[in-house]
């Protein structure tokens, strides 16, 4: 379905038709007419398949900007996922200049009060600080029209349902609810039911979800080997917008610091970063003013980021449900992506562990030779050398200079010497990655099925047990605030280009696995 099929404010088309999208998600397709036609909605589906505009344009539609009141709650379980959300809601609703604001913990409460008062029509927050601003009076709901939960089932596993059913409490009665979940576990429903008019249910077939679109390799090599083989794959692969995923805080350290002394446009995430930091590292990816994201699972679970185009796993993640959101981050909304996963020889259980839950099996990828590396790093100079010549406008100040250059050299060895220093051997800048301690020997289990979440509908124990041993790696277990209340551990969930064009290359497979 075309978005122009749908009824919607033309000043909304037009920043749908701005912003690139054209035909609908499935979930686009079968919530909005729901949502415009005032319905309460569940909608079953993971991140990346489009739910956000699936709510945000018949919410953005609905908002009647002539008036100072909120009339749209969107409640999110992490402040990188509010920030998120208000950001796409801010660029959708920016021609119908709808105010849209975000409130959520870890930020100066004082500034947001100030930016309350600017009276927006949607806000977006986390849980435990839109409650503070009930309590404090600075957040008033008399007109709220539409509520939005988004990611209920992460809500709940952070134990922020009591606070969900405070805010609701507040919300006058008559209003659109709508649900968005990956899972549907009975305290999810409990809320529905309570809080929800005969809503009518959207759930995404598995197919939709799964990560069919992905091409999924894994490379066989000891520890030391890692970080030199996955340089010499970006020089092939010419990754666009790239996702490294390291095990913990200290890995995400110095892989980044390793990134950046070769050159790579590269910075990294995790749980000991300001607020203020994480925010703008994310916003430079978003932006593509990075090339290279490295990140730890809690850091990065809950990011929404589109144009993602390969994920890398320096660690094989302990958790094979990780494993599912990780490489979720790429071929979304139906684009294509690449996964690559680095395997010790003692992680290949690891490996058929998840092999086994996501029903598909990974290509082993063999290390790119010299020749090839050599061509990927001619081809991105040759980019680089179409795009200065695109842009820059003021060469002709050199041209006294090449003018004496080729008096005294030919132009076959000017442009060697240009190559020769332009093209490093990725040895040349040695890079030490410090080992982590090795996983726990795994046999494979062939007990696990389905895809992509933590465990099956109302299984607590196995999920959390291993979501809060990811939480204690990544060292998001120090303080605490309003956020992070009611049992549930705080984690963080937490394009320009390097100009290099996307090129075409030979994948070689080994024989053998």
């Amino acid at each position: 379905m075309k978005f122009k099929e749908l009824d919607l404010d033309p000043r909304l088309l037009s920043a749908v038709d701005e912003a690139g999208f054209e035909e609908t998600t499935p979930i686009q397709a079968q919530t909005i007419p729901l949502v415009m036609s005032g319905d309460d909605v569940i909608g079953q589906a993971q991140t990346g398949t489009g739910k956000t505009a699936a709510f945000g344009l018949p919410l953005l539609n609905a908002v009647d900007t002539q008036s100072s009141d909120i009339q749209a709650l969107i409640i999110s379980p992490t402040r990188e996922l509010a920030i998120q959300t208000q950001e796409e809601l801010y660029r959708l609703g920016s021609k119908k200049k709808v105010k849209v604001q975000s409130v959520y913990g870890g930020s100066d409460i004082r500034r947001q009060i100030r930016a309350l008062k600017s009276h927006p029509q949607v806000i977006v927050g986390t849980p435990g600080r839109m409650l503070d601003h009930i309590n404090r009076h600075t957040l008033k709901l008399h007109n709220v029209k539409t509520v939005v939960l988004d990611e209920a089932d992460e809500m709940l596993d952070m134990g922020f349902v009591e606070d969900i059913e405070s805010i609701l409490s507040n919300v006058p009665n008559q209003h659109q609810t709508l649900l968005f979940s990956a899972t549907m576990p009975k305290p999810i429903m409990k809320i529905a039911d309570k809080f929800m008019t005969e809503p009518k249910i959207v759930k995404i077939k598995s197919k939709e979800l799964t990560a069919d679109k992905i091409e999924q390799y894994f490379v066989k090599a000891r520890e030391f080997e890692k970080f030199d083989l996955m340089t010499r794959l970006f020089d092939v692969q010419a990754p666009e917008l790239a996702l490294i995923f390291g095990r913990t805080k200290r890995r995400v350290d110095e892989l980044t610091r390793g990134l950046q002394a070769r050159g790579y446009n590269a910075e990294g995430i995790h749980g000991d970063l300001s607020q203020d930091k994480r925010t703008s590292v994310l916003r430079k990816f978003k932006a593509g003013k990075l090339d290279f994201l490295v990140a730890t699972d809690v850091a990065a679970r809950g990011l929404d980021i589109s144009g993602v185009s390969h994920v890398y796993n320096y660690d094989i993640p302990q958790d094979p449900d990780s494993y599912v959101h990780r490489i979720g981050r790429t071929g979304r909304a139906g684009h294509s992506g690449v996964s690559v996963t680095f395997v010790t020889p003692n992680e290949m259980g690891y490996l058929r562990t998840i092999e086994n839950l996501t029903k598909k099996r990974m290509e082993p990828l063999a290390p790119p030779t010299d020749k090839e590396v050599l061509k990927g790093q001619l081809e991105a100079v040759k980019q680089d050398i179409k795009d200065t010549l695109e842009h820059d406008k003021h060469l002709d100040r050199f041209d006294s200079a090449v003018q004496e250059l080729l008096s005294e050299y030919s132009a076959e060895d000017i442009a060697r010497i240009f190559l020769s220093d332009a093209i490093k051997d990725a040895q040349s800048v040695p890079v030490k990655i410090a080992p982590e301690r090795p996983l726990p020997s795994r046999k494979v289990s062939h007990s696990r099925s389905g895809h992509g979440r933590r465990r099956n509908n109302g299984n607590r124990g196995g999920g959390d047990h291993r979501r809060r041993n990811n939480d204690r790696r990544d060292g998001s277990h120090g303080s605490r605030n309003h956020d992070d209340r009611k049992g549930g551990k705080r984690r963080e969930h937490d394009n320009k280009r390097n100009g290099r064009s996307k090129k075409s290359f030979k994948i070689r497979t080994n024989l053998e696995k």
